[in-house]
This record gives C-alpha cells, structure tokens and sequence, in this order.
C-alpha cells in the first residue's frame, strides 16, 4: 500500500478520554498565536471550497460588530457524501472545542451546529455531548454557548449563505457576494462558517501543531481528509487519508478490478476517466487545475457495467429538484440540459447538439448565483467529454 493511502485515523481517533484538555490548552494562548497557528498548518476548508481556515478567522476577528457567531456547517447534502455524520457521531468533542476555540478568536459568545434534517436521529446524543460541553466551558471561564439548528432538507443550504437565510427564518437561497459572512453573516453580524471536517481538523493543528499537520500532504494541500468511498468498490466506508494521492492509487486501494471512472467531489465534483487515473491527483486547489482536483470527500466508483448516460441524468435529475430557482442560469438551465441530453440519446437531436449543451454549462458557470449552479459544468462537461459514446449510443 503507498504511504499515501495508510489509514490515519486523526480526524476520527478518539477525543473521548482527553476531557477538553486540547481546548483547555489553547484557550490559554493568545488569539494571535492561535490564527498564526492555523495559517501556518496550511489547513484548508474541507467543505470542497479550499478556503484557508486561518484567513477566514482573521477576517472575522478583524470585522467590527456588536456580536458575532460560529456556524458549523453540518448540512452534508452532496450525494455519495457521509464522513461529517460519523464525525457528530464519534467524536462530537473535536467539533465542539474547535467551535469554542472560534468563539474565542474572533469574539463570539454564541455557536450554532446547523444540521441536516434528515440526521435529526443525532440530536439527542449530540445534545447531550453539547450540555458536557457547557459544563466544561463553566470550569475554563469560557462564555460561549452552542445550540443545534436543524435545518430542512434543502440541499442548496450547505452554501454558506442560503444557510444564514435559512437560520434567519427567510427562504434558503443563496445571499449576492460581497459582503461576505465574515464581514455581515448571520443577523447581519460578523460570522465564520466552517464546514464539520474543517472544525475537527483545525483541533488537530492546535494538538499537534502546525508543522506536523504540514507534513502531510502536497503543495497547498496540507493534511489528511476525510473520504466517503462508495459505489463499485468492495470496501465502501470511511476512509482518512493524506491529500496527494494518485487516483491511479486510490483505485488501486479500492477498485473493483474494473473500475471505468470516478467521481470526485459527488454530483457536483468532476468524472474522471480510467485514461486519466494516473496523471490526477486528489488536492485542494479551488477547481480543475492542472491535474489537481478537489473533493468535498465523496469518491463514487463507476465500473463497466454503469451507464454513465444514466449517472449524468440522475445528477441532473437531483440538481433540477434541488435548485432553489432564485436564479434562471440555474433553474431554465438544468432543466434544459435535463431535456437535451435525452432528446440527444433519443435521436431528436443530432449528436453535435451535446455542443451547444456544453456551451450552457459554460454561461452557467458563470453567471449562476451560487455553487449550486455553477458546479453543474462540472459533472456535465466532464462525463459528456470522456464518455460520449454512451451519451449518442
């Protein structure tokens, strides 16, 4: 097995039997110390964004306002994505004291776990880990409490923003960029959104420190992550494992032995071919760079049986529902491609139609409101490019 793919078990390693003491350490030091800290790890949102964690917290800690906010973003909705519900459920502590940690940083005295309504089964042990944590916070003089808010079942509320509106009690629809939530979030106050898989990480900088985070990983891409691996793979699960791999190596690992392509990222990630696996590599460099591709942690594996035409209309069929509809890019569009690419394998539309589809994806990456719309090119473009065989026949 390549380094690379040896089982870490940081993210998910046991917190229970420390009792905050990785908190009660870090509160100690200074606010400056701490953001220095997370800047230096490298550490990235896991969330499939990349944005650095540390700069995030500096922005928020630097915005003036009468009260500020912690948001935990844990409304996993990607599909073939499930890592961040074993996270609340193992090791709820990790996401908690990072949260605290937060609070204290940029100056907030109030912390919100957004959650998925349809991991309301969570909310009792979760709650309970939360009061612990309220008992504990009494001891180390820490003013910060946390509540849950569960959310209900909209996937375009995992975008930062329509989640803010969703809290807000307004429709979840995705806010115009700038201002941005560090600067006017929730209640129109200063706010960091972290992602559940970012909050456990950034407890693993302040326990190990930064320079051991960074020896993991490649180039801008520090640490290791969280993968959910489904699909055509005998072993489907939960995986941590260091950002850097090939995916030539991760088929490898996971394959079935006739593993005809990946999908990296879920609906809203890309679709590698086989011919490729050699030459990308899994890192966090904001899009398709290069051969560098970033995940969100859904890894679902197609082999030769699957119909890649019935992947592609399934993803659309999922975008066109969860659509919030606030922007026509979005809404006309997915229908749209929805429409095409059936009347192209139907033969109404001649095969050079799938074209001018593709030319929709492009209009729609950039001028959609939100990631919601804009990721649609991804999935689209790279499973009619590599497999359009199966799009026409």
């Amino acid at each position: 097995m390549p380094d690379r793919l040896r089982k870490l078990d940081m993210i998910l390693g046991s917190y229970t039997n420390e009792k905050y003491k990785v908190l009660e350490k870090t509160l100690k030091r200074s606010n400056e110390e701490i953001i220095k800290d997370l800047i230096d790890s490298g550490l990235k949102g896991r969330g499939g964004a990349g944005f650095p964690t540390g700069l995030k917290w500096r922005l928020a800690a630097a915005a003036p306002g009468d009260e500020k906010y912690v948001i935990c973003n844990a409304d996993e909705g990607e599909p073939g994505t499930f890592k961040d519900r074993e996270i609340l459920d193992c090791v709820p502590r990790k996401v908690l004291s990072a949260m605290a940690i937060c609070g204290k940083v940029i100056g907030a005295k109030k912390g919100y776990i957004y959650l998925r309504g349809e991991y309301k089964f969570l909310v009792p042990k979760l709650q309970a880990e939360i009061d612990l944590f309220h008992q504990v916070a009494k001891q180390f003089n820490l003013d910060f409490k946390i509540e849950i808010f569960l959310g209900s079942g909209a996937y375009v509320c995992g975008e930062e923003t329509a989640l803010i509106q969703s809290m807000e009690g307004k429709r979840g629809e995705p806010r115009n960029k700038p201002p941005f939530p560090t600067q006017a979030g929730f209640k129109n106050m200063p706010t960091v959104v972290n992602n559940v898989e970012t909050l456990a990480s950034a407890l693993m900088v302040f326990k190990i420190g930064p320079e051991e985070f960074r020896k993991l990983g490649i180039q801008d891409s520090h640490g290791s992550k969280l993968f959910s691996v489904s699909g055509d793979t005998p072993k489907p699960g939960i995986y941590d494992l260091e950002f850097g791999l090939s995916l030539a190596e991760f088929v490898e690992e996971f394959g079935d032995g006739d593993t005809k392509a990946v999908q990296v990222g879920g609906a809203s990630g890309f679709c590698v071919p086989r011919k490729k696996f050699a030459e990308t590599t899994i890192g966090y460099q904001g899009g398709l760079v290069g051969d560098s591709l970033p995940t969100g942690g859904s890894m679902m594996l197609f082999n030769s049986s699957r119909s890649m035409y019935n992947v592609l209309k399934n993803y659309l069929d999922f975008f066109a529902e969860e659509s919030c509809g606030q922007c026509t890019p979005c809404r006309i569009g997915c229908q749209q491609l929805k429409i095409g690419i059936d009347a192209v394998k139907r033969g109404i539309k001649p095969p050079e139609y799938l074209d001018q589809l593709l030319k929709l994806t492009d209009t729609m990456k950039i001028t959609a409101k939100c990631g919601l719309g804009q990721s649609v090119a991804n999935s689209f473009s790279s499973i009619v490019t590599n497999f359009i065989e199966e799009m026409i026949y």
